[in-house]
């Protein structure tokens, strides 16, 4: 319990104990996009088609989606800071993986490694922000997450390829396992779990004094119906922009707008500007109004009607398309409102556990979707080559994409049954 007389930390020492999570997962969404600006070396070097690209890279989001219940269960019981830790050591060692692997099963390894890894930042960073911040900024410091991670996949755009050009991509795999384990270090001497281990008042509630069986928490946090709904809906509206800005994008514009593929990953990294810029000024605005759900299904409907647009019309006017994505980009920044529902409708001591489930719903439309549109592809296939690669048509990729747009429809049904918190946290 906080004695009466401690202060609540100031804001720069949060921000610094926040920051270094943060950091983490700018990596873990740097690894996350990687894949899609070195598709044509990986394609070519372990000769693999639309579908077997597809599965490489979705083996991040498997093993990311699997950890995220566990993440949840080991931040609230062993604390961010050793899960951190441990998750970026254990990065460290993936990316090298990946990095050195002289076969496709071994990079698979290595991507399987790093999701699961990097699945902890993201509900660890909750967990530090429910300790660090007031709960009237946790909507806010979610869109601020979400900027973080964006700024990562903004560095695998452009300025990825251009070192991938000058150095080969296997080089620049081994600097981000290099920086990634120095990382593990700062965040073991640096990170503390709560504002009480430097001496200040803490912003969560008091915890219980012993935990919950595992399997009770699951089942408590399961149970509550509002969670499970973030589950479903987070998956379609982060889907697209994963499917597309983190794998299937730069292929699309660069063989159907004919633009370079260095254009075409600042075209991609557009939307995920968008969607990172945006984040913060949505869930200030959510914590100013009281309000969770309306904002929600705005930006779910906005993204929907943006990607039916940009996805199912041929030929659109190259500066309308960079529009429609900056549009789409700001419209699924909604998706962060989800994670302030889940926290707020579970009990505060299982603020975790709700997060990793919420976050394995955000992450299952790329794990979901990427293979499933390369598998398509493959199905639609032509038979044509480019430079030893497969090309896909235009009517091949609409029919992969009409799969996130099915998704997303369904999930701008089930949002009529989600329940308003209005920012108040359930006792």
């Amino acid at each position: 319990m906080n004695s009466p007389e401690r202060t609540f930390p100031p804001l720069r020492l949060a921000f610094a104990i926040w920051g270094l999570g943060a950091a983490f997962y700018l990596i873990g969404f740097y690894q996350r996009v990687a894949p899609a600006v070195i598709t044509r070396e990986l394609m070519s070097e372990f000769t693999l088609g639309a579908a077997a690209l597809g599965n490489l890279s979705a083996f991040y989001y498997y093993s990311y989606v699997a950890i995220q219940i566990p993440a949840g269960l080991l931040a609230d019981r062993w604390g961010p800071r050793r899960v951190l830790t441990a998750g970026a050591a254990i990065a460290a060692a993936g990316t090298l993986l990946f990095a050195l692997a002289p076969a496709y099963a071994a990079a698979g390894l290595g991507r399987l490694l790093i999701g699961g890894s990097v699945g902890v930042a993201f509900v660890s960073m909750l967990k530090l922000a429910g300790h660090w911040f007031a709960p009237t900024r946790f909507a806010m410091i979610a869109g601020l997450a979400l900027a973080c991670g964006v700024l990562g996949a903004v560095s695998a755009g452009v300025p990825l390829r251009l070192m991938v050009d000058a150095f080969g991509w296997r080089n620049v795999m081994c600097f981000a396992a290099a920086l990634t384990g120095l990382l593990a270090v700062a965040i073991w001497v640096a990170v503390r779990d709560d504002p009480a281990e430097r001496g200040y008042a803490s912003y969560a509630p008091v915890a219980p004094a012993r935990h919950a069986p595992i399997l009770q928490s699951i089942r408590q946090t399961l149970t509550t119906s509002n969670v499970w709904l973030v589950f479903l809906i987070s998956g379609a509206v982060s889907g697209p922009a994963l499917t597309f800005g983190g794998l299937w994008g730069v292929p699309f514009l660069s063989t159907h707008y004919r633009i370079s593929t260095s254009q075409a990953s600042m075209i991609t990294s557009l939307l995920l500007v968008c969607w990172a810029v945006t984040g913060p000024f949505v869930g200030a605005l959510s914590d100013r109004l009281r309000r969770r759900k309306p904002l929600y299904a705005l930006g779910a409907l906005l993204a929907a009607a943006g990607w039916c647009i940009a996805l199912l019309v041929p030929n659109l006017p190259l500066s309308l398309l960079v529009i429609l994505l900056g549009f789409i980009g700001c419209a699924s920044s909604a998706v962060m409102v989800g994670f302030a529902i889940a926290k707020e409708s579970s009990p505060a001591a299982l603020a975790g556990t709700a997060g990793g489930i919420a976050n394995m719903g955000n992450m299952l439309g790329g794990m979901i979707m990427q293979p499933a549109v390369g598998w398509i592809l493959d199905r639609r296939w032509t038979g044509t080559f480019a430079d030893g690669v497969r090309v896909y048509d235009f009517g091949a990729y609409r029919a992969g994409f009409m799969l996130m747009l099915v998704w997303l429809a369904a999930a701008m049904v089930l949002l009529v049954f989600v329940r308003e918190t209005h920012c108040r946290q359930t006792q």
